[in-house]
C-alpha cells in the first residue's frame, strides 16, 4: 500500500526514545507517521532508522513543537500531498525529572506550551485523536500501590510531573469544550530496553537521566559507577521500587489508542490508561537482574537520596488489557538484553 492509501499520523517528538518506537509500530500496523521533533534531545539517525526499518520514506519536519505556525505548516503540507493528518501522539516534552527541579520554568514552557500548540492546531485543521504521553508521576507518592487510573493524585514530586498533571486538566477540559474529539492519556511507568535490531534505543546525549541507559554507560565503561540514589527508603532492599515495561510493548500501546480514539463509544471521551507490568521491581535488583541476563558486573556505589524521587509506584494495568486490548508481551530479561544491544551498537 502507498503512501496515499494509509491514514497519517502526526508524531510529535519522534525522534526521541519512545517517539521513535512508536512511528515504526504504527507503521506496522499500517499508518503512516509523520514525524515533528526539534532534535533537542535526539538525532536526525534516528529518522533515518525509522526510514529504514519501516523502508518508506517517512515524513519529518524538523521543527519546534512549541511554534504553532510550524505545527500548522506540517498539517498544511500533508494536505497538500493528500494525507490529511487523522490523528496525533504526542510525545514532545522534557522528561528528566532532576533537571525539571533545577529549571521548572523550561519545563512549563515546553511541556504545557507544546500541548497547546497541537490542540489548536489539531482545532484549525479538524483532527479529533489525541493519543497523550502522560505519566506516573500524575500520582506523586501514592497512599497505596498499585496505583489504578482512579488512584487519587497527590501533589507531584517534581515540576515534570506538575506539567503531566496541569496537561491532563487542560485535555479534560478541551474534551468538554470540544464534542469531537477524543484523547487517550497513556499514563507510562518506566519503558527500557530499545528495539531488537538495535537501530533504535534510548539515545542519551550528555549524563543520563534514566537507570538503565546509565547503568549500560557504566558497564560500557563510558561512565563512572552508577550511584544507586537513596538505600534507606521504606523497601525491601532499601532502593526505590518502579515498573518497568519494554519500550515495545509501550510503543504497541500507542498504536491500540489511536485505535481506541478513534473507533470507541465510551462516554469518556478523555480517558486515562496505566501502561505497566504490574510488577514492581528495585534498583538494586534491577541491577542484579542486568547481571543474570548479560553476565557482565555492573560497577555502582550507593548514594544520597536525589529530589523529585518518589519512594515505590508500580501499576494495575487491568483498563489497558480490557478496553486497549494490550498488555506488556516482553520480560525483563528481553527489555535488559536489548538494552545493551543497543548500547554495544552505540560504541561500535
Amino acid at each position: 500500500m502507498g503512501q496515499a492509501g494509509k491514514q497519517a499520523v502526526l508524531v510529535t517528538g519522534g525522534a526521541g526514545y519512545i517517539g521513535s518506537h512508536a512511528a515504526v509500530a504504527l507503521h506496522e500496523a499500517g499508518f503512516l507517521p509523520v514525524i515533528l521533533d526539534n532534535l533537542c534531545n535526539s538525532k536526525r539517525g534516528a529518522v533515518e532508522a525509522i526510514r529504514e526499518l519501516c523502508q518508506e520514506d517517512i515524513p519529518f519536519f524538523q521543527e519546534d513543537c512549541c511554534d504553532l505556525a510550524a505545527v500548522n505548516h506540517a498539517f498544511e503540507i500533508m494536505e497538500e500531498r493528500g494525507n490529511p493528518i487523522q490523528g496525533v501522539i504526542h510525545f514532545a516534552a522534557h522528561k528528566a525529572v532532576g533537571e525539571s527541579v533545577n529549571e521548572p520554568a523550561k519545563y512549563a514552557y515546553n511541556n504545557v506550551g507544546s500541548l497547546g500548540a497541537v490542540l489548536q492546531a489539531m482545532n484549525t485543521h479538524g483532527t479529533g485523536h489525541l493519543v497523550f504521553s502522560s505519566s506516573c508521576t500524575v500520582y506523586g507518592e501514592p497512599d497505596s500501590i498499585p496505583v489504578t487510573e482512579d488512584t487519587p493524585w497527590k501533589e507531584a514530586e517534581s515540576p515534570y510531573g506538575w506539567t503531566k498533571q496541569a496537561s491532563e486538566r487542560i485535555l479534560q477540559d478541551h474534551v468538554r469544550a470540544k464534542d469531537n474529539h477524543r484523547v487517550a492519556l497513556l499514563r507510562y511507568f518506566n519503558p527500557i530496553g530499545a528495539h531488537p535490531s538495535a537501530k533504535l534505543g534510548e539515545l542519551s546525549l550528555g549524563i543520563p537521566n534514566n537507570l538503565v541507559p546509565f547503568l549500560t554507560q557504566a558497564v560500557a565503561g563510558i561512565r563512572p559507577k552508577l550511584t544507586v540514589f537513596g538505600s534507606d527508603y521504606d523497601t525491601p532492599d532499601g532502593t526505590c521500587v518502579r515498573d518497568y515495561l519494554h519500550v515495545m510493548d509501550l510503543a504497541e500501546a500507542h498504536v491500540k489508542a489511536l485505535e481506541w480514539c478513534m473507533t470507541s463509544t465510551h462516554s469518556d471521551r478523555c480517558r486515562a490508561f496505566n501502561l505497566g507490568s504490574g510488577q514492581g521491581a528495585s534498583v538494586l535488583e534491577m541491577i542484579r537482574g542486568f547481571e543474570q541476563a548479560t553476565g557482565l558486573p555492573v560497577p555502582h556505589v550507593l548514594g544520597p537520596r536525589r529530589a523529585g524521587d518518589v519512594v515505590a509506584i508500580w501499576a494495575d494495568p487491568t483498563r489497558a488489557a480490557e478496553e486497549l486490548h494490550w498488555q506488556t508481551k516482553r520480560s525483563l530479561n528481553v527489555a535488559l538484553e536489548d538494552a545493551w544491544r543497543w548500547q554495544q551498537s552505540e560504541n561500535a
